[in-house]
């Protein structure tokens, strides 16, 4: 089993990061942050058994922040010499007062993370072995029959190596390896044409595909495609939902976890904003963001401004108890950070992020849950939305999803959205089962795309509207 335990610090010198520091702080500046990152990738991409994309590369590069107050300088550089690095920093700290600062030592102590451990690096694995990964896949989605008359798969990998040090003395290294693989089957019939998709992705290397074949997963996205040929349209309404395990990740990862962010807080753009203490949920309801929590997409040993991750409870049975925090604003109200500081790349400033954010598992049969609901939706599988963080309100597509009636699942729907208000949702909960499942996701903030996971138990929530075409 190999390590990706390349210390990172052999990107810069621990001497030549000082003395960027220093000169970052000439000026009078009151912090100051060096960020520098070396990260590879390679892709395949593969359309109806043709490789359309066969890729691989690699960037590096350092980004630089002073801040003076409540201002900010920031510049980045892909020039990782010290000269490089010392007119990055001379730039980010144009902002700083002009004179008085003088010139404070800095001591730089490296601080210990646990290492990953890879059992087979993707780098080492050849392009022709993934591309026949992909075939396989396409394979075993096309054995789910003829109705099947497009299949689309794609692999990638990525190795990205982090160093960071500022001006209270920190220093912090990572090196993360994630592999991720997807697929998309078109299914055609009377109705149409309908598609299904599912997606494997973990902080692993190509070992992953041992503990999960491209098959399984293949077949899954064929028979998602395969189903909705027979699918009735939506009814529209407000009915009961109940969210099959991992699927409804993302709607609280949404609809509640970007309201728990520190920047939102601070800035009264929340919902939540003064709550802790206060009921927000219903009771049973806990809400965590775990960086640490195994191989997940979002796992991570340090965050982007060099805090170790950590588990993070948000929500305990139903009561706020903290936000989310990265280092700067946790810094500036004399509190530890949660370890949720993220940024895309050395080109863009850390802000508040989640990591893997989940509901904890409750104590009920999940077949129970669905034999006692009469009449709703059964959601196997969330697309994409978005929520007003402001408000909580938000909207999202459901790509797989079922009648409940007379407590059993029964005719597939075609794609309709959930349409809701994230605390109406959380106090709306009245029944958690003892299942439970990750997904992994990429979350958009402000610009900036980060790796995440998004995971919870089979659940009901009594109430949620149906934005479909039939009459409910």
């Amino acid at each position: 089993m190999a390590t990706a335990d390349s210390p990172s610090t052999d990107l810069v010198s621990t001497p030549v990061l000082e003395r960027v520091l220093h000169e970052a702080l000439r000026r009078g500046g009151d912090f100051a942050e060096v960020f520098v990152e070396d990260r590879s990738s390679s892709s395949v991409f593969l359309d109806n058994r043709k490789v359309e994309e066969l890729s691989s590369g690699r960037d590096r590069g350092a980004g630089i922040r002073v801040m003076v107050g409540e201002t900010t300088g920031f510049a980045h550089t892909a020039d990782l010499s010290e000269a490089g690095l010392l007119s990055a920093a001379e730039a980010a700290a144009a902002v700083a007062r002009e004179g008085g600062g003088g010139v404070r030592e800095i001591a730089l102590v490296k601080k210990s993370s646990e290492r990953q451990r890879v059992a087979t690096m993707p780098s080492t694995v050849s392009k022709s072995d993934k591309v026949g990964l992909l075939l396989r896949a396409d394979d075993a989605a096309r054995s789910a029959g003829g109705a099947i008359a497009q299949v689309s798969a794609g692999y990638g990998d990525g190795r990205r190596r982090i160093l960071v040090a500022n001006s209270d003395g920190l220093l912090a290294d990572d090196d993360r390896v994630r592999t991720r693989f997807f697929i998309t089957c078109v299914a055609t019939g009377d109705s149409g044409m309908q598609t299904g998709s599912e997606s494997l992705a973990y902080t692993l290397g190509y070992e992953m595909f041992d503990e999960h074949p491209v098959e399984e997963a293949a077949a899954k996205a064929a028979r998602r495609a395969v189903t909705k040929l027979e699918a009735r349209p939506a009814p529209s309404g407000v009915l009961p939902i109940v969210l099959k395990r991992g699927s409804g990740g993302f709607l609280f990862h949404e609809a509640c976890g970007h309201g728990l962010e520190a920047d939102h807080i601070l800035k009264d753009s929340s919902v939540y904003t003064g709550r802790v203490g206060q009921m927000v949920a219903s009771p049973g309801v806990t809400l965590v963001d775990d960086g640490t929590f195994g191989p997940n997409w979002g796992t991570l040993a340090i965050d982007d401004e060099g805090r170790p991750t950590q588990r993070n409870v948000l929500i305990q049975d139903g009561v706020l108890t903290d936000y989310m925090w990265d280092y700067v604003r946790a810094r500036k109200k004399g509190r530890p950070s949660s370890g949720n500081g993220r940024r895309q790349s050395y080109e863009d400033l850390p802000m508040v992020r989640m990591t893997n954010t989940y509901l904890i598992a409750g104590e009920e049969d999940p077949d129970e849950i669905l034999a006692q609901t009469p009449k709703g939706i059964y959601v196997a599988q969330l697309g994409g939305g978005q929520v007003n963080t402001a408000t909580g309100d938000f909207v999202f597509g459901m790509t797989e999803a079922y009648l409940i009636e007379g407590g059993r699942i029964t005719e597939p729907l075609r794609n309709a959205n959930l349409i809701g208000n994230g605390p109406d949702v959380l106090s709306k909960i009245d029944a958690i089962g003892n299942d439970f499942e990750m997904s992994p996701g990429t979350c958009g903030k402000d610009g900036q795309n980060v790796a995440v996971g998004c995971g919870q138990p089979t659940m009901r929530v009594t109430g949620v509207t149906i934005g479909g075409t039939a009459s409910a």
